[in-house]
C-alpha cells in the first residue's frame, strides 16, 4: 500500500528546487538525500531526493535529474508516496498510522455494528470518519455532521480519544468505541 508523504508544491529559486507540502510525521528521513519517491504521474514514477533543507519552516527539496525552475514547475501538484512496507514499526502500542486504521470494522462496546472507518480526518482534534453499514445498528448520520468540519454527509465523524475509542485491534480488524449519548444518534442527546 502506497502512504503519501507529501505534495509538491512551487518552485523556489532557478537551480530546480521545489518547496514540499509535507504529509508525514517524519520528513528528515523520508526526504533524507538519496530517498526514492513513488508519485501519482504516469510520465514520471518515481523521483529521487538529491538535496533538502529547511528554510523559514517550508522543506525545499531538489530531486535528481530536476535542474531549473521550468522542470521544477512541471512537478507543482505532484503527489510523493512510499510503500508502507518500507515504514518502521511504531513504539508506542496506542499509535497507528491512517492507512493502518481506514477499512477497520467499527463497533459499539456492547458489539452493535456500527460501520467501516473510511478516513482519519486531522482538524485540531484527531477524527474517526466512518461510514455507516447498510442494514448496521447505527442510524444514518444527519448531512450536516460530515459537512460541518470536513467530512462527508452521512460519515459519522468520531472524535480519536480513548474515552471514546476503547479499542483498537488492527490484526483483527476491528475499532471498538463507547459512543456518548448523542454521538451515533443526535436524537439520543435531546
Amino acid at each position: 500500500m502506497q502512504v503519501t508523504v507529501g505534495r509538491v508544491g512551487r518552485p523556489h529559486g532557478i537551480r530546480g528546487d521545489v518547496v514540499v507540502g509535507v504529509r508525514t510525521d517524519d520528513p528528515d528521513l523520508r526526504f533524507a538525500v538519496g530517498s526514492r519517491l513513488d508519485t501519482d504521474r504516469a510520465d514520471v514514477s518515481s523521483l529521487t531526493v538529491a538535496a533538502m533543507r529547511w528554510q523559514s519552516g517550508a522543506l525545499i527539496v531538489r530531486f535528481a535529474g530536476v535542474r531549473d525552475r521550468d522542470a521544477a514547475a512541471l512537478l507543482r501538484g505532484t503527489w510523493l508516496s512510499v510503500d508502507s512496507g518500507t515504514l518502521a514499526e511504531l513504539d508506542d502500542p496506542d499509535e497507528f498510522r491512517d492507512h493502518d486504521l481506514v477499512g477497520l470494522s467499527v463497533r459499539t462496546a456492547d458489539g452493535r455494528v456500527v460501520g467501516v472507518v473510511a478516513d482519519v480526518l486531522h482538524h485540531g482534534q484527531d477524527l474517526l470518519a466512518i461510514q455507516p453499514l447498510a442494514g448496521s445498528d447505527a442510524p444514518d448520520a444527519p448531512d450536516a455532521a460530515g459537512a460541518a468540519v470536513g467530512g462527508t454527509p452521512g460519515e459519522i465523524l468520531v472524535p480519536f480519544v480513548k474515552a471514546i475509542v476503547t479499542e483498537v485491534d488492527v490484526v483483527a480488524g476491528v475499532v471498538v468505541i463507547d459512543p456518548p449519548p448523542g454521538l451515533l444518534n443526535p436524537e439520543e442527546a435531546r
